[in-house]
């Protein structure tokens, strides 16, 4: 087999393998649609290399008793962080994903990479001095900006003045000689959400809303990253109905500057409401502020415009919010009222819209599976 191609098929055998869905060769050829000789090499290597274990039979279907396959169980930890603009969400993964601790500490994004990276780093190492005896195995960090995956550099990220061009990775790893990943925080919250759900669906447009506003197409269980890297750039599509007010981009009218929380906070500011932040914002639609509920519906309904066409285009099993106003109901809402509005009937008969499960924790878990199935987290 090619290398490239080789690497996708180990990615897609080890996420398959740490899901759940696949235990023995048979349900692999299955699963991947590739011949059983694809399956038996891929399978070698990894034995080879460690990652698997093979062992036990499982039950017939016919022919001879299957051997039963599954990741090797290893002690230590995953310490990842999602990066806000104003807040960074730190925790620490079983070897197997698992999320186990969580803690928010404040950062200052436009304080660009190293003081944030400090205060990153530093909160991992005192997670990690609370669980003593526990080898630090990787490192993953999700980014509000576009990333070259899997090198990790940002590549003109509008909201973080300082970082464009920065090797995210790279600085990661000279503070901690383990794997390191970094990824998109919308793409990380899509891997997150799908591997919470099961993999409950084939195809998934993940949408996290929060400051601003990402999205993701998950496929057979697969991100879809496109030539760099750098798909799912919805935030800039350009929405009717949105003032032509200035973008961080530089442009004008796009959907961040309607449909996201810095938006909200924004017109809720220049209206003369005290709600001016994202949790303001929530606590005034449960208080039912009759402005600021107005504001929120038509903010999800302007999102639901600019998701129609990809939902006409892609005709996904659903579409999932995520990010902090996803637990607006109403929001949720609104652009499931639009979708529904815009969108061809064929393509919403059968189409589930609705609230993140994986929640604030979505890219956390993410990471940790990306970590799991994309480095080698084997103790040194």
């Amino acid at each position: 087999m090619e290398p490239s191609i080789s690497a996708t098929l180990r990615d897609q055998t080890l996420s398959l393998l740490a899901s759940g869905t696949v235990t023995s060769r048979a349900d692999l050829i299955e699963a991947l649609q590739v011949a059983p000789s694809t399956v038996t090499s891929v399978v070698r290597r990894l034995l080879e290399e460690g990652v698997i274990l093979e062992e036990g039979v499982g039950r017939s279907t016919g022919g001879r008793r299957p051997r039963i396959l599954r990741l090797r169980e290893t002690k230590g930890i995953l310490a990842v962080a999602e990066l806000g603009g104003r807040h960074a969400r730190v925790g620490l993964c079983a070897p197997d994903g698992a999320l186990r601790t969580t803690e928010e500490v404040a950062i200052d994004i436009a304080a660009g990479p190293t003081e944030v990276f400090e205060v990153v780093g530093a909160t991992v190492e005192r997670l990690q001095a609370a669980a003593p005896g526990q080898e630090l195995l990787g490192v993953g960090v999700a980014l509000p900006g576009p990333v070259e995956f899997p090198g990790g550099r940002l590549i003109g990220p509008a909201r973080m003045p300082g970082w464009s061009g920065v090797d995210a990775r790279a600085r990661l790893a000279e503070r901690f000689p383990v794997p390191v990943v970094v990824d998109n925080d919308a793409k990380a919250a899509a891997i997150g959400e799908y591997v919470t759900r099961r993999n409950e669906f084939g195809d998934m447009i993940y949408v996290k809303a929060g400051t601003g506003i990402g999205a993701c197409l998950v496929s057979g269980g697969q991100i879809y990253r496109g030539g760099r890297g750098l798909s799912g750039d919805v935030t800039h599509v350009r929405v009717a109905d949105s003032g032509e007010r200035e973008c961080s981009c530089g442009s004008r009218g796009c959907l961040e500057t309607v449909a996201s929380g810095a938006a909200l906070a924004r017109q809720l500011t220049e209206q003369g409401s005290p709600a001016t932040t994202i949790r303001e914002i929530v606590a005034a639609v449960s208080d039912a502020d009759p402005t600021v509920v107005t504001m929120v519906r038509h903010a999800g309904r302007l999102l639901g415009v600019a998701l129609s066409g990809l939902v006409n285009f892609l005709n996904p099993d659903a579409v999932v919010i995520g990010g902090a106003l996803s637990s607006l109901d109403v929001y949720v809402a609104a652009t499931r009222g639009m979708l529904y509005e815009r969108c061809l009937p064929s393509m919403t008969q059968s189409l589930t819209i609705e609230a993140s499960v994986a929640g604030p924790d979505a890219a956390l878990v993410g990471l940790g599976h990306l970590l799991r199935t994309t480095t080698d987290v084997r103790p040194s």
